[in-house]
């Protein structure tokens, strides 16, 4: 293990401090913790309160399909961010290449999976206290002083600021308290992984409350790096959270709340998986161009867990920002008011060529983005009728400047060997694309529920949503040579045109408006007590989107202006559900059947070309997403708990007839009239300009996905402490998923399964040790693997983190 950094060596500090900082009286509150927890595990009843609704009620009494995560789940499971919370979820895919490039799904809807475009807008919205975070890359940080979870399926509009079509993930942090209260928590582990949180709160006058939280995780990487010697993939993040409340009167609240996180790992990378036949001729193919120039992986078992990536690699990522909260009671309903403002500051480095050589020597595409929202609601909550108004106003601009450049090695590798030019590294090396762009975004939004209860079991449930949307945007891209001469898209001398194959200078400003008025309806009814059923027809949308970097070409290298816009998806949705409690209560099952069906989907399309790194829209015909999801929890005693989720989802494309192909059908001389594709993988062969993938599934989905687990305690006395001791059990199983847009025999993701154990000891004054292991079999498997450019059947990947290990030591104290 590596020396503790002197940041790490702070951040245990601090926890370590807080642990000790329990009060003279902390006696008085350790009992009256015992006294509240005694009377918690009494109550062996399932009953969970959410907010999904916009008021507080029971997960069982509402008709939507939600799954809810507590703290105490959260951080025993050690999901601390949203790409472990889905081995709890099994209807939420979570996907990252970087923390730019990152996909929330859920039932295979959301984010068009691959490199990320910001003229698109996400399909699953992230909302921490109720303020929308756009950036997905938000989602890549650590949980930060979290109360609970909501990872709600279907579209939400109608009580939602922002339109999202998928479902949303509603993070409830704990609020500021007029009784003092903290929790501190450290925890060690193997691959020197360090974390610290700590949370105060407490008041600061009889109508004045304050919280403060802080995180820190830091962790070597999984990949070794043959070239830098260093680990990559590694943790190194940072937060904290600050909230200011004030409660003037009994009736009116007003909550001020900052917030800081920022990540600085030497991320992110990837390792050879494998490589497959494309139609390029061989001498084009990667076994030959790397032959020619003396090159081999440093190992071809992607679970050696090496790269020899040359590149700089950096993931500096910095999300913050402010929010105002007015809570106010007046007449019969409660007015609220959530004014935010975030900013997002991205600093990539990135190693595109996938390989050691000096193909693509720079890629880095950095941004800063700057958003404000708006939220007014009010809520009323009556004998025969519940409703929300609300409206919503978003607008948000980001900047990006990028950097591509090629390097010693690109001549060689991306000219033609036939070509006399490809034995001159000086024709490629040092070219250079500069990529300045800008997106303006704004959209305003009227949207409102009502719920009738009709009798004591019926309830009809309208809702409806008026969105206006505007984009606007600017893109241009400079070519310059390695001598510095900028190129103008014009010169037709060899040396020059073998420079404008790779960057091509381009510039554009697509915009676009719309108006959308999208609905829904639910109709749910008491068969029996304590069993709920539902239906729910949805009509959504995601709003239009436009084409950020750069636009396709014609055979004749003009831009397609036609292709700077994207028609917003127009989404029909239906769900059965029934949710249902038995044996006093001590146990529950949810059920729900769906069908979800997007005309003019939007897609990701990449060309394969060095010289597009995120690829652009298009819309695809339609996609469709039908499945059945289970949730089932009993809890017989306070000694035991047990839980297993599943969920069977079959997402495809029902029709899209001109999808880019996989690379087995790609890389070869363009099918003219007349002429046949040749077979897959055929060398030299022909390659059809787009491919019809109709009826395949669509990326990042397994078909079936599972979550299990159980815990069980017996009481104990440790130490002079009375307690208990508990093992607890977390498993989860996805089935292969396509990894690539256009599915490809050489790019499936096989099944895999996880199991998570931890053994531990807590009392009922809030002291809480426990050992664990993670992947406690050592699983290998691909969280994704990635298509090497230029169509010379090179595939990449990102392996899971294997087994790891550790403990954990938590006081919580009033």
């Amino acid at each position: 293990m590596h020396p503790i950094s002197l940041r790490t060596a702070l951040l245990l500090g601090a926890g370590l401090a807080a642990l000790t900082a329990v009060p003279a009286t902390a006696q008085d509150a350790a009992t009256d913790n015992a006294a509240a927890a005694e009377e918690a595990q009494t109550d062996t009843s399932n009953d969970i309160i959410v907010t999904a609704r916009r008021r507080q009620e029971s997960a069982q009494d509402i008709p939507l399909a939600v799954s809810v995560l507590d703290a105490k789940q959260l951080d025993e499971t050690g999901a601390f961010n949203v790409n472990r919370l889905q081995q709890l979820a099994p209807t939420l895919q979570f996907y990252s290449s970087n923390p730019r490039n990152t996909a929330v799904n859920i039932r295979g809807l959301g984010v068009p999976f691959g490199l990320t475009s910001d003229g698109f807008e996400q399909g699953v919205g992230i909302y921490v206290d109720d303020v929308y975070y756009s950036r997905v890359a938000s989602a890549t940080f650590d949980f930060l002083d979290v109360a609970q979870i909501e990872v709600l399926r279907g579209p939400q509009g109608t009580l939602y600021g922002k339109n999202t079509t998928a479902g949303a993930i509603n993070i409830q942090t704990n609020q500021p308290t007029f009784d003092f209260e903290g929790r501190a928590e450290v925890s060690v582990g193997n691959y020197n992984y360090q974390q610290a949180r700590v949370a105060v709160s407490g008041p600061l006058s009889d109508k004045v409350a304050a919280r403060i939280a802080f995180s820190g995780t830091s962790r070597n990487g999984t990949i070794r790096n043959v070239v830098t010697g260093e680990d990559i993939q590694s943790l190194d993040n940072i937060g904290l959270r600050a909230q200011l409340l004030w409660e003037p009167t009994d009736t009116l609240k007003i909550k001020l709340v900052g917030d800081y996180n920022k990540q600085d790992a030497v991320c992110c990378g990837s390792v050879f998986v494998r490589t497959g036949a494309t139609q390029r001729p061989l001498n084009r193919q990667f076994a030959a161009l790397a032959a020619a120039q003396n090159y081999a992986p440093p190992s071809t078992d992607p679970f050696d867990r090496l790269t020899d990536l040359d590149s700089n690699l950096n993931a500096g990522n910095v999300i913050a920002g402010a929010a105002l909260k007015i809570t106010w009671d007046v007449g019969p309903g409660t007015f609220t008011s959530v004014t935010a403002w975030r900013t997002w500051d991205w600093k990539p480095e990135n190693d595109r060529d996938f390989t050691g050589l000096s193909i693509v020597r720079l890629s880095q595409n950095p941004s800063q983005q700057d958003q404000y929202t708006q939220e007014f609601r009010y809520a009323y909550s009556g004998e025969a009728f519940d409703f929300v108004l609300g409206a919503f106003a978003f607008d948000q601009r980001i900047d990006t400047q990028g950097t591509e450049q090629h390097g010693i090695a690109s001549s060689r590798w991306t000219i033609a060997p036939n070509n006399a030019l490809s034995n001159e590294p000086s024709v490629l090396n040092g070219l250079t694309a500069r990529n300045l762009q800008f997106l303006k975004s704004t959209s305003a939004a009227l949207f409102g529920q009502l719920s009738w209860k009709v009798t004591d079991a019926f309830t009809i449930q309208p809702g409806a949503r008026l969105n206006y949307d505007k984009k606007s945007g600017f893109y241009q891209r400079r070519v310059f040579t390695g001598t510095g001469v900028e190129l103008t898209g014009r010169e037709t001398d060899a040396r020059s045109r073998a420079q404008l194959a790779v960057f091509t200078p381009q510039e554009s400003a697509p915009e676009d408006t719309d108006w959308n008025l999208t609905y829904d309806l639910t109709a749910s009814y008491e068969v029996a007590p304590d069993v709920l059923a539902y239906g729910t027809y949805a009509r959504s949308f995601k709003t239009i989107g436009i084409n950020q970097n750069g636009l396709p070409t014609d055979a004749n290298g003009v831009p397609i202006a036609a292709a700077g816009t994207i028609r917003p998806e127009k989404v029909d949705h239906f769900e059965l559900g029934l949710k249902s409690q038995f044996w006093d209560r001590k146990a529950t099952l949810n059920l729900a059947a769906y069908r979800t069906d997007i005309r003019d989907y939007q897609a990701t399309v990449n060309n394969g070309q060095f010289g597009v790194l995120r690829g652009y829209l298009a819309n695809a015909g339609k996609v469709r997403s039908q499945g059945i999801e289970a949730d089932f929890q009993i809890r017989p005693s306070e000694r035991f708990i047990a839980y297993a989720s599943g969920a069977y989802t079959d997402a495809k494309y029902v029709r899209f007839t001109d999808a880019p192909c996989p690379p087995e059908f790609a890389g070869g001389t363009t099918v003219g009239a007349g002429q046949t594709p040749s077979a897959p993988g055929t060398p030299g062969g022909l390659s059809p300009a787009n491919c019809d993938i109709s009826g395949q599934r669509l990326p990042g989905v397994s078909k079936w996905s599972f979550s299990f687990g159980a815990e069980g305690n017996v009481p104990a006395r440790v130490l002079g402490q009375e307690g208990e001791v508990y093992l607890g059990y977390d498993g989860s199983y996805r089935s292969d998923f396509s990894s690539n847009p256009s599915p490809s025999v050489y790019t499936f993701v096989d099944g895999y399964s996880l199991s998570n154990f931890r053994l531990g000891f807590r009392t009922q004054g809030g002291l809480n040790i426990f050992g664990w292991v993670r992947n406690a079999f050592d699983e290998d498997y691909f969280e994704q693997l990635f298509v090497g450019p230029g169509n010379t059947g090179l595939i990449a990947g990102l392996p899971g983190d294997p087994r790891t290990w550790g403990g954990t030591v938590a006081v919580t104290f009033r």
